[in-house]
């Protein structure tokens, strides 16, 4: 016990000594996690700029553009009465959507000869193209509606009648979980988790592969303990230490930015818990092997960096390759994300979600024993020099 305590002495002084590590591991979580909240703050996209090119100019048409223009999701930067220009004025004023309605759209309407408005949409970034889309079609339904209503009240029926043969049946769209469609909800809470992981694996990277190249893995750290348990359980602890006081402060930051919390709290605790730890025993491991610093950094990093995007947290794993799949599964952010989202959104507990659950504990037994494994190695072949030297 002596021996532990002076060796987890001696890695918070490494720890607090390196101001590299110090500043990665503790000031790029707040920051990171602040720059995120800030750029997701809004929650959601408001005022997205749409060009209207109005070829008919009549009451009508100002009035497809009053409501285009009161949706809270468009906004209305310029209106045109010829479609000369159109692609430049796209560019210049950034637009998501260019609306075009026809020569005699008034005239047509009144026919009933059904004219057609066009709508060329900026697919550049997918997320505004859609949300932009969304709200133009509830536009356009809504007045598609208020026209066909007034036409049929124009035969002499009650507007309750004229209601019903528009529409037949009503259809009620209820959301469940984020009601709102908030991106911060979303997004937020699963950046900040691979926040978390990138600097647990930078941290744990430089392990033991910082103790090979300092040789202070023979005549220090063997010259404490042989015991494989004892070295990488004083390598991981100060990380497991200070993990606590991060997510301290992501828990404060939801009251800031008005996220909502992961419930029940314990749940959230003991999932959080499971994934700190086999996220650092799979850095463990490739520090114990590679005795490279910068090596092993590199390679974590190479599994890490699109672990977000392929864990099926933004785009579902049922549409991706069977090895992208296999890779998925292999890195502890995958399950914890889907434990987490369930927790954020649906309020689930621990016992709904015994799938992923038992996928990260099997992560973590699998990645502590290659851990141990690979210290207990290094630690004989060290051995084995000491007593060659000794000899």
């Amino acid at each position: 016990m002596k021996n532990f305590l002076l060796l987890l002495k001696r890695e918070f002084r490494l720890f607090f000594k390196d101001t590299t590590l110090l500043s990665v591991f503790i000031l790029a979580p707040i920051i990171y996690a602040l720059l995120f909240g800030f750029v997701y703050r809004e929650g959601k996209l408001k005022n997205l700029p749409v060009i209207v090119v109005d070829m008919d100019n009549t009451p009508l048409s100002n009035q497809l553009i009053d409501m285009i223009n009161d949706n809270e999701k468009l906004k209305v930067v310029e209106t045109k009465y010829n479609n000369i220009g159109t692609n430049d004025a796209l560019l210049e004023k950034k637009a998501v959507l260019v609306v075009v309605i026809p020569d005699r759209f008034e005239a047509s309407m009144l026919q009933k000869k059904y004219p057609e408005v066009n709508t060329y949409i900026n697919t550049t970034n997918l997320l505004t193209a859609n949300i932009a889309t969304q709200g133009l079609q509830a536009t356009l339904g809504t007045f598609s509606a208020g026209i066909s209503i007034k036409s049929i009240e124009k035969t002499g029926k009650n507007s309750t009648y004229a209601a019903s043969q528009y529409e037949p049946f009503k259809v009620n769209y209820i959301r469940l979980f984020n009601e709102t469609a908030n991106y911060l909800s979303f997004m937020w809470p699963g950046v900040l988790a691979v926040v978390l992981q990138q600097v647990l694996l930078l941290g744990m990277a430089v392990s033991f592969s910082r103790e090979y190249e300092n040789n202070t893995f023979n005549s220090e750290l063997l010259g404490h303990t042989h015991s494989a348990f004892t070295a990488v359980m004083v390598k991981v602890l100060p990380f497991w230490i200070i993990s606590i006081f991060i997510l301290a402060i992501y828990y404060m930051f939801h009251f800031i930015f008005k996220a909502p919390i992961p419930t029940p709290l314990t749940s959230y605790a003991i999932s959080t818990s499971l994934f700190i730890m086999a996220v650092s025993f799979l850095g463990v491991t490739f520090s114990a092997i590679i005795t490279n610093s910068l090596r092993a950094t590199q390679i974590l990093m190479l599994i890490a960096t699109p672990a977000f995007i392929i864990g099926g947290y933004t785009w579902p794993m049922e549409a991706m390759p069977g090895g992208v799949r296999f890779l998925a599964n292999i890195i502890p952010l995958t399950p914890f994300l889907n434990i987490h989202k369930a927790m954020l959104f649906q309020h689930a507990e621990l016992h709904q979600l015994t799938g992923d659950l038992k996928h990260l504990i099997l992560l973590l037994i699998i990645y502590s024993i290659t851990a141990f494994l690979a210290v207990k190695i290094r630690m004989m072949i060290g051995i084995r020099k000491q007593s060659s030297k000794s000899e």
